[in-house]
């Protein structure tokens, strides 16, 4: 899935005459910010799906899970893009560079999954259910997303974990392991 607005980049393609505007985010490719349909290859977006990332061990609430850590703006690009599996406990998990209002969208991804948008403080502020192939930008409602958590559609619902539920991980909350001191 990709992500809008994750480092307030704005890409603005000609097509047609028409300019679009891209963001970053979800299964990791931007998103168009207008109704106007995308291309179906557009110049620079991953082609490929990426290697596994190292993972860490998070709890959502008392549920384990296992994510992988997508840090590097390539990484969160590529997201979970052309990846044809999941397992029922993993996740991967997208560290923001600031608190804004993230966007997802689901280009080039095959697997239905959710995305949790997380605040500063390590609690799931909302949760989505993402499409596959979807190019609508799954907007957050609030501008504070530091972190995203995509996992398989519906596990948040199928392991009881609402919004309000604060994630921590192996080596403490996700404040003390990912922002700067």
């Amino acid at each position: 899935m990709k992500r809008f607005g994750q480092f307030g980049l704005f890409l603005a393609l000609a097509a047609g005459g028409v300019w679009l505007g891209f963001s970053l985010g979800g299964c990791n490719k931007p998103t168009p910010i207008t109704a106007t349909s995308v291309a179906p290859a557009i110049p620079g977006l991953p082609t490929a799906a990426q290697p596994k990332l190292p993972t860490m061990q998070l709890w959502i609430g008392a549920k384990p899970m296992t994510a992988e850590l997508a840090l590097s703006p390539l990484e969160q690009e590529t997201g979970m893009m052309f990846r044809t599996n999941m397992g029922p406990n993993d996740g991967m998990l997208f560290v923001l560079p600031f608190p804004q209002r993230a966007s997802f969208w689901m280009m080039n991804c095959d697997l239905p999954l959710s995305a949790a948008y997380i605040g500063p403080d390590g609690t799931i502020l909302e949760i989505h259910d993402l499409e596959p192939h979807n190019t609508n930008a799954v907007v957050a409602g609030s501008d504070s997303v530091l972190y995203v958590l995509e996992t398989p559609q519906g596990w948040f619902k199928s392991n009881n974990i609402p919004a309000g539920t604060a994630i921590s991980t192996e080596k403490g909350s996700l404040r003390d392991v990912f922002q700067k001191k």
